[in-house]
């Protein structure tokens, strides 16, 4: 590999050097924070010389034989080194101990699938100064599991929602998912994060708290107890459910890997050192390609880059891959061998009568957008018997298995218990409305479908219906009437955050200023404080997004 591709390695995740191959150069790069400006990595130093060869690597150890390379210490010592949250002695922390102890299993399929990531994101975690056990917060979010996917609409190993996500800087396109992006979304988790804890004056209890049900129902727990006259700790707060054990199984978790022994458990020894490098590519590439040069699998592409939905990068960015720092230079040696107008394959379409942009673009499996951008088209507008270069995946799309397309089929083609129906889906409908229709129920029709209950419904989508044994027969009613003119109306409690408005509610949930006044018994003038809880009666078919 030439001295240029290497220098297309930022830097390998956690690990402190910077690697430079052949030569004397160096190479000086800004220390890169998270989208809040977080501390971001440790620094990087360089060295000069003739191999690839890892700082800490040329350092001497105390105890290292002089004829023998020491090994890698173990991880995990690190990550206990580096605990802070309490221990305490708390029921709810014994309750969630007991389970872990009694499920060694779960354990080990979680820190199986957190092996590639764990030194980076303790890396991470060191850098901002923060409790190492947030390091194992991931097992608690998504069990490690980066194409997770919550009934709450939450992506990811830390489990983003849409909106939160956006907030902190992650990218949701068809294309590309930054909240499964283990690079982008861990610098994102923990700035916000560190965020919490600064708002809740350093208690990383009651910023964990809210990172799991949000700060607003942390604040208005904690508004209740003063009133009666009660600590405002977290032991002390009425939380939901979920955020009531939510916090004890981080704390149960720390104490396994503090002293696994005393809980029979076994953890697998991981290495301290990097086991991936952030490779710069600076263009789209499929992903089948990419997978070739880097000697992988297809699937190991996508599971060290989940936040990949389609058969290549995403056309605008980022223009990077996670792969594993033994394949990387090779990779980049490769890469720099291929012209990049072949990082893609073309194909060369002639227009026909009556087609459209959007009609093209799905029959190539690519978006309007990348069609107007290769084309130089400013509008949509096109003739038949022209020709459009578009790109097009170099294998067929059963192979990229574990893009968003492909799962969401496997996952409808898994079986189930019942009998197997489709249903495809028509102005106006709902899941809710939809799973009342035939019998079932609403998180289970999401989860067969890989959806969230809130998710709003395109027309013409083919919704996987399994109806258990001789279930009463439920005629579909088609709704009647254009969408906005009917519609299901739900209650909801809507708790005020900063910056929250009686207007901005209002266009929120698409409803009158007037209504909200009239559900809370307010007035139009009156000021709102976060934590407050507000009645909203919503029109789901008028959403647009998350409520």
């Amino acid at each position: 590999m030439n001295t240029r591709g290497a220098k297309e390695i930022l830097f390998a995740l956690g690990l402190p050097a910077l690697l430079i191959l052949g030569g004397c150069g160096t190479l000086r790069l800004p220390t890169a924070g998270g989208p809040q400006g977080g501390a971001g990595p440790a620094p990087l130093a360089h060295l000069a010389g003739p191999a690839c060869t890892p700082f800490d690597a040329a350092l001497p150890r105390p105890d290292a034989h002089p004829d023998k390379p020491a090994e890698p210490e173990n991880l995990w010592a690190r990550i206990r080194d580096h605990f802070a949250l309490p221990e305490p002695d708390n029921a709810r922390v014994r309750v969630q101990l007991d389970w872990y102890a009694r499920h060694p299993e779960y354990l080990q399929r979680a820190f199986t699938r957190a092996e590639p990531f764990l030194h980076f994101i303790e890396q991470e975690v060191e850098a901002r100064h923060m409790p190492s056990e947030i390091a194992l917060l991931p097992v608690v979010e998504s069990a490690y599991q980066p194409f997770a996917y919550s009934h709450g609409r939450a992506a990811g190993l830390w489990q983003f929602i849409p909106s939160t996500g956006r907030r902190f800087g992650l990218k949701q396109n068809w294309w590309y998912d930054g909240r499964r992006d283990v690079y982008a979304s861990t610098r994102a988790a923990l700035d916000y994060l560190n965020q919490l804890k600064d708002d809740f004056n350093g208690d990383w209890l009651l910023a964990l708290a809210a990172y799991n049900s949000g700060e607003g129902t942390v604040l208005a727990a904690q508004a209740r107890n003063r009133r009666r006259g009660l600590p405002t700790d977290f032991w002390h707060l009425d939380l939901p459910r979920e955020t009531r054990a939510y916090v004890p199984k981080l704390l149960a978790l720390g104490e396994l890997v503090k002293h696994p022994a005393r809980y029979g458990i076994a953890l697998q020894p991981i290495p301290d050192k990097p086991y991936l490098a952030v490779v710069q590519i600076h263009s789209q590439i499929d992903l089948a390609r990419a997978a070739d040069l880097a000697g992988l699998s297809l699937d190991q592409i996508y599971r060290l880059n989940p936040g990949f939905n389609r058969w290549a990068t995403a056309p605008g960015g980022p223009h990077r891959l996670l792969l594993p720092q033994d394949d990387a230079a090779a990779f980049l040696g490769k890469l720099a061998e291929l012209p990049r107008r072949e990082r893609v394959s073309w194909a060369r379409h002639r227009i026909r009568p009556g087609e459209t942009l959007s009609v093209i673009a799905r029959r190539y499996h690519t978006t309007v957008a990348v069609l107007r951008r290769i084309n130089g088209l400013r509008g949509t507008t096109i003739r038949a018997g022209h020709h459009l270069l578009i790109p097009v995946a170099s294998e067929s799309l059963a192979r990229y298995r574990l893009s968003a397309e492909q799962r969401l089929l496997a996952l409808r083609r898994t079986p189930r218990a019942g009998r197997r129906e489709v249903h495809v889906v028509r102005p106006g409908d709902t899941l809710w409305q939809i799973a009342r229709n035939f019998g079932v129920s609403l998180r289970a029709l999401a989860r067969w479908n890989g959806l969230a209950p809130g998710d709003v419904l395109r027309p013409g989508r083919k919704l996987v219906i399994w109806k258990r044994g001789l279930a009463r027969q439920v005629a579909y009613v088609p709704p009647a009437g254009p969408p906005d003119a009917l519609g299901v109306v739900q209650t909801i409690r809507y708790i005020v955050r900063r910056g929250d408005s009686l207007a901005r509610i209002s266009q929120r949930f698409r409803v009158s200023v007037r209504q909200l006044c009239a559900w809370n018994s307010i007035s139009p003038r009156s000021i709102l404080h976060p934590g407050q809880r507000l009645t909203v009666r919503v029109n789901v078919t008028r959403q647009s997004g998350s409520i």
